[in-house]
């Protein structure tokens, strides 16, 4: 279950900030919409309003600007087919005029492929990628994996098992969904960086649980089967193969691949000369990269590690290599918070880079001529991230950003200078550019309006504080008052929250630029972590391990309390929450569990027990019902539905592949069961959320609104 919510129109929606606009034209300009940034090479930058084609592009150096006219595609490795020309368009950054001795015409950063028969192989493929030196083309289809070499308009079939049951190169769901990513869209196959080969995952789901999803569309409907292993469940069989494109033979790692294990993305060493593969245990407390020989499959290990509950399989960016150092930088949590780590090829270490109670988030550049590591981190305050630099060897950390802001940073290519948008709850955002020594070069946008002063005095803002857990966590709290608060009057609060591991809700920033010319109706709407939640680094997380929930609910409860005995105009009565996926499971949870605190509830795309989840991100921290059925009991939201006393709304997509109809389903019927009323809406045909059902969206926003009107505004 990666981070599941909507918009952030949407957030603003469940969190209760009701926007009214006025008449169009009467409109002061509190506030106006900052430009964004990119690096068009390593001394000039592009901006321009968002959406603007009037872009212009700046030497960093001078300031001058001048018109920019696009054109140069930056994004290497993406194909385009004309379908009606029959043209195959491999957009790269820069490109020779002949290629893999084929002569290709050019067009500003495009080499245009015109073979019809291209065309034809390709159209009907999934993940079309060229090599690194585009003279092959890489896909899959039906299951099976395919390479094309331009040259000679020849296609190689790797493999030959694709079934429907058995892919190559194509991912298993509960391999893109947990452990590859969303992002890949399904793809499981690496070109090395020279081109010779490629790597790639094969998956055996024949003993996989399938679950059924039905369609009701149309007169008869229809079934869409997907495996979808759940806790206990049997896992895909997965093994990874070699393939040399030159030999067309496939190498096998010698991995069992019938044993109980994950995979993660495995890493090409830089000049392609080697395979470093992710192994993890079921129980996802020990990982271990193993480098793999590429002529006969065997592999040695490389690292290491084992925590005292789970490592994270997901990350795509454990792994830094920095070849002229021949050394690479590992990202690790072990420690109790994510640091960097430096390592020969070998494996040896060879010191942390990185150290104390705090987070690195991002490796954003390694300059390796210099020595020096760019990396984001949460150091200063949790709820702000910041950009750092520091030397190979641990020494001289600097923070390059400045003052009490988040920053978001766009680095220049080679980091000689980097843009940031900063700001925080009480100041609108600006834009700066900065050079890799922190000094201020110019101030490039300032999202104030001309009528901002007017702003300030309706009285609406925002802050963020701190609340103190009976065991020492400061719990961060984004709190987003009315206009003008009257200590004499009741308000209702609306909470938006999400839950989980490792999942950051409440940030530092300016709210404004979000329905800043419209009104704020009379409710308070926060935003609230938990101790699990990040912002306390693996060691608050690992309070989650095999009892989800149950600090969510927790530390959410010990927050509202607080609230309301600080400023007693907080309605009791009227306590909302609202969240999606794991977010709508805690606000299932805390309209029963925590019944006699929360009092209406908006929940959609829930969780409602952790057995009818997948496996990775399940057992990962709750293990298996088998290994901990005391956790998953109090776990599942149906042990408290005899609790409920106030009123919940659930949502749910009929097609959701991610959290099954099965769990509201589910919940609807222990509902039912106990006499108590709710509210249920289903959209048909809809996912895991349903932005691409635009009407039904507009539906769903409408319907929320409607709810928080009546319950907490009373109207």
């Amino acid at each position: 279950m990666k981070h599941h919510f909507l918009s952030a129109a949407l957030l603003c929606i469940a969190a209760g900030t009701r926007l009214k606009a006025q008449q169009q034209g009467s409109k002061p300009e509190y506030f106006k919409q900052v430009s964004n940034y990119f690096w068009q090479d390593n001394a000039h930058y592009v901006g321009g309003t968002f959406g603007s084609t009037q872009l212009s592009v700046t030497d960093a150096k001078t300031g001058q600007s001048s018109q920019y006219v696009r054109g140069k595609v930056v994004a290497s490795e993406r194909i385009a087919i004309n379908k009606k020309t029959g043209t195959v368009v491999i957009r790269k950054a820069s490109t020779d005029d002949i290629i893999g001795g084929v002569q290709y015409s050019k067009r500003d950063g495009e080499v245009v492929l015109v073979r019809t028969s291209t065309a034809d192989s390709i159209l009907n493929t999934q993940n079309a990628t060229p090599s690194p030196d585009s003279t092959c083309i890489a896909y899959t289809r039906n299951n099976d994996l395919f390479v094309y070499s331009i040259a000679s308009g020849k296609e190689w079939r790797v493999t030959t098992d694709g079934s429907k049951d058995v892919y190559s190169g194509w991912s298993a769901w509960v391999y893109n969904e947990e452990i590859l990513g969303r992002g890949t869209n399904y793809k499981a196959f690496w070109w090395s960086p020279d081109s010779k080969r490629i790597a790639f995952m094969h998956f055996d789901e024949t003993n996989v649980p399938v679950y059924d999803h039905f369609d009701d569309e149309g007169v008869h409907g229809k079934h869409k089967l997907i495996h979808y292993p759940q806790p206990g469940d049997a896992n895909p069989q997965v093994k990874t193969g070699i393939a040399d494109v030159a030999a067309k033979s496939v190498v096998w790692a010698a991995f069992d691949e019938k044993a109980d294990q994950y995979f993660g993305q495995p890493y090409w060493t830089p000049n392609g000369s080697g395979l470093w593969v992710q192994w993890m245990n079921r129980r996802q407390d020990s990982l271990k990269v193993e480098s793999v020989n590429l002529a006969d499959g065997s592999h040695k290990n490389i690292y290491t590690e084992t925590q005292k509950t789970w490592i994270d399989l997901d990350k795509d960016d454990r792994i830094t290599f920095l070849p002229s150092k021949n050394m690479f930088l590992l990202m690790s949590d072990k420690s109790g918070w994510r640091h960097i780590y430096a390592y020969d090829m070998n494996g040896k270490l060879i010191k942390p880079l990185t150290n104390g109670n705090w987070t690195v988030k991002e490796i954003n550049y390694a300059d390796e001529k210099n020595g020096w590591i760019y990396f984001t981190a949460r150091k200063e305050n949790s709820t702000r991230t910041d950009l750092y630099k520091v030397k190979l060897d641990g020494s001289k950390m600097q923070r390059l950003t400045f003052g009490e802001y988040n920053h978001r940073v766009v680095l220049s290519p080679d980091a000689s200078y980097f843009i940031t948008t900063y700001s925080n709850y009480a100041e609108p955002q600006k834009v700066a550019l900065v050079d890799n020594n922190g000094k201020i070069i110019r101030e490039l946008a300032d999202s104030k309006g001309k009528d901002y002063e007017q702003f300030k005095t309706l009285g609406r803002h925002s802050e963020i504080i701190r609340v103190k857990t009976p065991d020492g966590f400061e719990l961060p709290v984004r709190i987003s008052w009315p206009d003008k608060v009257d200590s004499t009057k009741k308000y209702p609060l609306m909470a938006a929250i999400y839950g989980g591991p490792d999942f950051s809700f409440v940030q530092d920033g300016f709210a404004g630029t979000f329905g800043a010319n419209e009104k704020t109706d009379d409710i308070i709407s926060i935003q609230m972590d938990h101790r699990g939640s990040g912002q306390f680094g693996k060691m608050g997380q690992d309070y989650l391990y095999r009892q989800l929930g149950k600090w969510e609910i927790e530390d959410y409860t010990t927050v509202i309390k607080f609230l309301e005995k600080k400023y007693p105009f907080i309605d009791s009565t009227r306590i909302g929450i609202s969240g999606f996926s794991y977010g709508g499971y805690i606000t299932c949870l805390a309209l029963t569990k925590a019944a006699d605190v929360f009092t209406y509830g908006l929940a959609g795309g829930s969780v409602t027990d952790w057995k009818l989840y997948d496996t990775p991100y399940t057992e990962r921290y709750m293990g298996t019902p088998q290994d901990n059925p005391e956790g998953y009991k109090q776990a599942d939201v149906m042990t408290y539905v005899k609790n409920y006393k106030g009123l919940l709304r659930l949502t749910q997509g009929t097609m959701d592949d991610n959290v099954h109809m099965q769990n509201t389903m589910q919940l609807v019927s222990a509902l039912q069961n106990t006499g108590k009323h709710f509210e249920l809406m289903f959209y048909p045909g809809g996912a895991h959320g349903w932005l691409s059902l635009h009407e039904k969206y507009a539906h769903y926003r409408k319907e929320d609104q409607a709810f928080i009107d009546k319950n907490l505004l009373r109207k």
